[in-house]
């Protein structure tokens, strides 16, 4: 299975006797991660990940329908590291959150996130094979975010609408950095978010991604 140091942060939930298709979804998430998607064919992918292209469409579909896996599944890892950086013992939740953003803007993972958005893209397009990428990309989040803004110290009143808040200001930073590569000021915008979000009486987790990761 191809990894890269940038993704030894995933949680592998496949072992070599599981199920072929999650084996085969796992090791083409850290192959985009690691590689992005320009001029990514399935065969070459294949090649890439121990199989054949036939087999991708077998387990797949199409290269599209991949895609959105890829992109579902990458949101899960993220998810994944979220509850396992704010539940790690003496780790503060406004280092937990800064930590958190390293992770998802590390450079090696911006032609996954890349993916996040064009498969976004084109799911609010309407195309058929992108579309179950909406399913859950806002709601999946929620719930997670919410149980560590109110174990910070959060309003349990507010703590949806505060995650909701998190949510899009880190997408909408990841959608910056990509566009602009301004690291430093998408830095210093999320420094100055964090700032605000942990105010006394407004502790939270921030947090999230997408994607090709919130995909």
């Amino acid at each position: 299975m191809v990894q890269s140091p940038c993704t030894d942060w995933y949680t592998r939930r496949v072992d070599n006797t599981g199920d072929r298709r999650a084996q085969l979804l796992d090791a083409a998430v850290d192959y985009v991660a690691e590689h992005g998607i320009a001029e990514l064919s399935l065969r070459r992918l294949g090649a890439a990940i121990g199989t054949s292209h036939r087999m991708l469409i077998h387990h797949f579909g199409s290269k599209e329908e991949l895609f959105v896996e890829i992109v579902r599944m990458s949101e899960l890892h993220q998810r994944e590291l979220l509850s396992r950086l704010m539940s790690e013992p003496g780790l503060a939740p406004l280092d937990a959150a800064r930590r958190m953003w390293r992770q998802l803007t590390h450079p090696r993972l911006a032609g996954q996130e890349r993916l996040f958005f064009e498969i976004c893209g084109q799911a609010l397009r309407g195309r058929p094979e992108a579309v179950p990428v909406l399913d859950g990309l806002v709601t999946n989040w929620l719930d997670p975010l919410v149980v560590a803004d109110i174990a910070a110290g959060g309003d349990p009143g507010t703590a949806r609408a505060r995650a909701r808040l998190g949510l899009a200001v880190v997408r909408g930073l990841l959608l910056d950095l990509l566009a602009t590569g301004d690291r430093a000021g998408a830095d210093a915008a999320m420094e100055e978010f964090l700032r605000m979000y942990y105010t006394p009486g407004g502790a939270g987790a921030g947090g999230g991604a997408g994607g090709p990761a919130a995909e």
